[in-house]
């Protein structure tokens, strides 16, 4: 029996449109005496007065105080989304991010009044290098989904400078669902490949579609499951004696990295999420970051410029004629890279190990703890996350979603529903390293209180929820008629 949930129903306070609050004449801010002419603005450039709202200062701080209230994020409670990894940021990498010397650094200001940039982005560079195996590391790509078309872009220009481009990619169904996208833009066409009976891609499997107009394979390992692929060195083979390259999905390194060097596994080319697992801010629409990193014979395509030290001096060098070129305006999101390289540098080797273990470790705890009370498609050990389904709660006539819905009111975010689609009705959980045993356990007595009520009060759960500020939404509705205006 839950003895006392994270959240409850509270004070939620209602909050106008600004428009609607403000008066004529207030005004937030005390403005300094100007010091040249008053001159009214010109109608004719800029058409009509700007409707912008008078508001008192205490106006303007209750309404974003309220609207932050509304939210739900990392530092609110936990946040257990499957395939995402929301997991803390620590508060020192913002520090470190928004030091004047950074924040304030200009992009044009050229390569001799940018050392400390540089030198950083050089080091971040040849950490992320050691931390996955690979020789070389691209920072350019603004997300997950860039680095994928990176990495995909890279191994077009791989085979077109063989001489023989090819024109398919082997996507497995246990990948991340951009990578299809990713090959399409490309212009390779997807081969899907079915995971065997244990969550994992089987060699004989990939044998058997691999042929010499196949470009490559998309790995996402540990895969969308929760599982760690273990004949990926064999797969690498197959893949290598066919003259194709592998693509790894690096997205779920977090449950891997001090672990699993996945350059040394076979793997050609590898993306990573700073924002996922080098702690940096995850969702609210970026910036993100997905560094490409890649072996020897790759190497020669990374995207332009290129961070390179000679002697003392870092430079930005853009002489390379194989690159696939640049892919964002100047060289990347450079304040996600501050976050990501402090966070290196504040955990050191022993301190990335223990992340990627007691992220294993949570995520384990998690599933022996409610096997009994979802159902476990692959009741084996798991890796980062764990994905449950809906089948002992169908008999009752509730739904994931249903359940998804009901922790609303016990105070928590859902994890991942329906994904990924291998598991029909997916229930999908990844706690992170960052949670406490006492927050885990909270989660684990919440789904247990709401598979009960499954059998004795269903109604509770098809309402749901009915405690936040938005209650259930029409989906059908949603999806068809989407109101965009907020």
């Amino acid at each position: 029996m839950m003895t006392q949930r994270p959240g409850t129903k509270g004070l939620i306070f209602n909050e106008p449109n600004v428009w609607d609050k403000s008066r004529e004449g207030r005004c937030a801010i005390s403005l300094p005496k100007a010091d040249v002419e008053r001159s009214p603005l010109d109608p004719a450039l800029t058409g009509d007065t700007p409707n912008l709202p008078q508001l008192s200062e205490l106006d303007v701080v209750r309404h974003y105080t309220r609207l932050s209230q509304w939210n739900f994020g990392v530092d609110s409670g936990m946040y257990p989304l499957g395939s995402c990894t929301m997991k803390y940021n620590p508060k020192t990498n913002e520090v470190q991010a928004a030091r004047q010397g950074f924040a304030g650094a200009h992009p044009l200001a050229g390569d001799e009044c940018s050392q400390g940039a540089l030198r950083l982005m050089y080091d971040l560079e040849r950490s992320l290098a050691e931390i996955t195996g690979f020789d070389a590391v691209t920072l350019q790509p603004a997300a997950g989904a860039h680095g994928e078309l990176t990495g995909m872009l890279i191994i077009h220009a791989y085979h077109a400078k063989q001489g023989r481009q090819r024109s398919k990619i082997i996507i497995p169904d246990t990948a991340h669902g951009t990578n299809p996208a990713s090959a399409t833009l490309c212009g390779y066409k997807s081969v899907n490949l079915k995971s065997g009976p244990k969550g994992i891609l089987e060699p004989e499997a990939v044998a058997e579609i691999m042929d010499e107009e196949t470009a490559g394979i998309m790995i996402t390992n540990p895969n969308t499951l929760g599982l760690f692929e273990e004949n990926i060195k064999e797969i690498c083979e197959i893949v290598h004696a066919k003259g194709g390259l592998v693509y790894g999905d690096g997205a779920n390194m977090n449950a891997i990295m001090g672990v699993v060097q996945p350059g040394k596994l076979g793997i050609d080319v590898l993306h990573l999420n700073l924002h996922k697992t080098f702690s940096t801010p995850h969702g609210g629409g970026g910036p993100g970051s997905g560094p490409v990193a890649v072996n020897e014979k790759l190497t020669p395509f990374l995207p332009v410029p290129r961070v390179e030290k000679e002697l003392d001096t870092f430079k930005f060098v853009t002489d390379c004629p194989d690159s696939i070129g640049r892919l964002h305006t100047f060289y990347g999101h450079f304040g996600v890279m501050i976050k990501a390289y402090a966070y290196i540098l504040t955990m050191g080797a022993q301190g990335l190990l223990d992340t990627s273990r007691l992220a294993v470790l949570n995520a384990n705890y998690i599933k022996e703890s409610l096997k009994g009370t979802l159902n476990l498609p692959y009741d084996r050990p798991c890796m980062h996350e764990c994905v449950f389904n809906d089948a002992k709660q169908q008999e009752y006539h509730i739904s994931t979603m249903d359940m998804a819905k009901r922790l609303l009111d016990y105070g928590f975010h859902p994890p991942t529903v329906y994904f990924p689609l291998v598991v029909d009705g997916a229930f999908m959980v990844e706690p992170t390293e960052t949670e406490s045993k006492e927050d885990i356990d909270q989660f684990i007595d919440a789904v247990k209180a709401i598979a009960k009520e499954a059998q004795t009060d269903p109604e509770k759960l098809t309402s749901a929820p009915v405690l936040p500020k938005v209650t259930r939404l029409d989906e059908v509705a949603a999806a068809r008629k989407p109101c965009l205006r907020g």
